[in-house]
């Protein structure tokens, strides 16, 4: 899908981020922002754009550090309470007062933050694999690969990475499968090396044992969400969302929500898996309008 390549500043003004608006036929179609993970950027969402866009507006940023978006010189900034803040400044230079949100584990955690500091402002929010509790096991897993790391010779070894990395994740994929991974998750130097498309100093927002990526008490912000329609969105052999969190998240919001798990896909599903998309169109056409 053709989308345009929108810039702006940052919250702070320092940086200039991107992001890919995916217009929509009707241009009063409803709009869906669409945030991606720790390591991971707008690419990510390719497979899920290729079924949305036309019938929503979707804007899909790269938050700072990743992808097209400009580094940070200061680590520290990496976090999701200044996401969360980028995005407001996004929807708000965009003149976009209301939109559903769909955030992948990082992204469902500014979705939290963005809810408290601006209320009201999301008609939705489908959260992928990622609620207020974090698995320790998923953290630890993350912190194994997150950071620096030396470029790879070329795209079939830059696959052969991301598997060796995500394998449990995906049982099922074939080799077709991790190089697509691949090319939504790396990016090409001039001299024809890959490397991954994030800036390796996000690794010390998730090092140590109290990461910034990684709020320590999220119950509150999740229960403001309490009247907000949410979908939950789970991996079946996650290693961070556990079903004991997911069932809690259920027995504490008494607004509409749904959840689904995707079997055989640990974190986080790609989104296009036919029970995850089903499950996407049927809360999107129900309540962001």
């Amino acid at each position: 899908m053709e989308y345009r390549d929108h810039r702006y500043r940052s919250a702070c003004g320092r940086l200039e981020l991107a992001a890919r608006d995916y217009p929509a036929a009707d241009p009063a179609a409803p709009v869906l922002l669409v945030m991606h993970g720790l390591t991971r950027n707008s690419a990510d969402f390719e497979p899920l754009a290729a079924h949305l866009a036309g019938r929503y507006r979707l804007i899909v940023p790269d938050q700072r550090g990743r992808g097209l978006s400009e580094w940070d010189p200061d680590p520290a900034q990496y976090r999701p309470d200044v996401y969360a803040q980028d995005m407001l400044a996004l929807l708000d230079g965009l003149g976009i007062e209301r939109a559903g949100w769909i955030g992948t584990s990082m992204g469902g955690l500014m979705a939290m933050v963005m809810n408290a500091l601006q209320p009201g402002m999301t008609q939705g929010v489908v959260f992928n694999d990622v609620g207020p509790v974090l698995d320790p096991a998923g953290i630890a897993r993350i912190q194994g690969y997150v950071g620096p790391s030396g470029p790879m010779a070329d795209w079939t070894e830059a696959a052969a990475r991301c598997r060796a990395v995500n394998a449990p994740a995906f049982p099922d994929f074939g080799s077709a499968d991790w190089l697509a991974f691949a090319k939504r998750t790396c990016r090409e130097q001039e001299d024809g090396s890959v490397v991954f498309a994030y800036d390796p100093a996000i690794s010390e927002s998730i090092a140590g044992d109290d990461p910034q990526t990684v709020p320590p008490d999220l119950w509150p912000l999740w229960d403001l969400l309490d009247a907000v329609p949410v979908l939950v969105v789970r991996g079946e052999l996650s290693d961070l969302l556990s079903r004991e969190t997911e069932r809690e998240m259920a027995q504490r919001h008494s607004g509409p929500y749904a959840s689904v798990e995707v079997p055989r896909v640990g974190h986080a599903p790609i989104l296009d898996e036919p029970v995850a998309l089903a499950a996407i169109e049927a809360f999107c056409k129900d309540h962001v309008t």
